[in-house]
């Protein structure tokens, strides 16, 4: 007799085009010295192989990264060409202002857009800077959730402003705001359990930190109270989507945990806004 069936995912965070990007020194460090795989993460993927990909380990759908400012026709060229299978989200500097908001808006008026993302370690502003505000009020007009990147950061770059407790005064100031913490929370696991707790749209996705490293205070938020507050993502290629998926699908959930972690929680709180935006 054949098993349950296999619950399908959608990936919250993947990189296309990665091999003809302009690569700064950290990026190159990172995949070097951290991740030690500089070869297959500096490829460039096409349309079709992707698709593949997806098919092989069950993943509906994948939110593909680019810029809010001159977005790569390349990673557009994916939804383009798969809107069912491919949305995308848009990276925003906060520090450039009014044209960068211009960008977004434009953007998520024009393309299937799921979430906008910052990088502290990128700005060295924590994300409880004035300087993010205007971009965390864009967001709430559009009802657009926003990704910040949290945990210490691989690159040779200052941690302290990713922080999650710099969450804090965001969901109190901006309480409509639907923010997802980006690339795990290590080692401030417990501060980002704790900001979750307190605020009911704050959310996590598990995005370059492989799953079978989850840390035991992490698996049993998700198996409690943490049910619908954790989505599932790989930042394919610097973490193979293969490895997470298959990582995610053994890790000891209860029932009904897995699926909403691999593909229901994206869903609900990034695919249907996007989804009703589109009408």
């Amino acid at each position: 007799m054949s098993g349950p069936p296999t619950p399908l995912a959608v990936d919250a965070f993947v990189n296309v085009g990665m091999g003809s990007m302009e690569k700064p020194d950290w990026l190159v460090r990172v995949a070097e010295d951290y991740f030690k795989r500089a070869d297959a993460i500096f490829q460039d993927v096409s349309v079709s192989e992707l698709v593949d990909l997806m098919d092989r380990e069950g993943v509906a759908k994948a939110i593909l990264s680019t810029r809010a400012e001159e977005p790569d026709p390349k990673v557009l060229a994916f939804s383009n060409a798969h809107p069912d299978r491919f949305a995308l989200s848009l990276s925003v500097d906060p520090r450039r202002g009014m044209p960068a908001l211009r960008a977004l808006q434009s953007l998520v008026r024009s393309e299937p857009v799921a979430l906008a993302r910052a990088f502290p370690f990128m700005t060295g502003l924590a994300p409880n800077d004035r300087v993010y505000y205007p971009l965390y009020a864009k967001c709430v007009d559009l009802g657009l959730p926003i990704s910040i990147n949290t945990g210490i950061p691989g690159p040779p770059a200052p941690g302290a402003v990713q922080h999650p407790i710099h969450l804090d005064d965001v969901c109190l100031y901006f309480p409509e705001l639907v923010l997802v913490m980006a690339h795990g929370a290590d080692p401030w696991w417990d501060v980002a359990i704790r900001l979750m707790l307190k605020y009911r749209n704050l959310y996590l996705m598990t995005s370059a930190y492989a799953p079978r490293y989850f840390p035991e205070s992490l698996l049993h938020y998700m198996n409690t109270r943490g049910k619908q507050k954790i989505l599932f993502a790989s930042d394919h290629p610097v973490l193979s989507m293969e490895r997470c998926v298959r990582e995610a699908r053994a890790l000891d959930l209860r029932e009904g945990v897995l699926e909403d972690f691999l593909a229901g929680n994206a869903q609900r709180v990034l695919l249907a806004p996007m989804e009703g935006r589109r009408g």
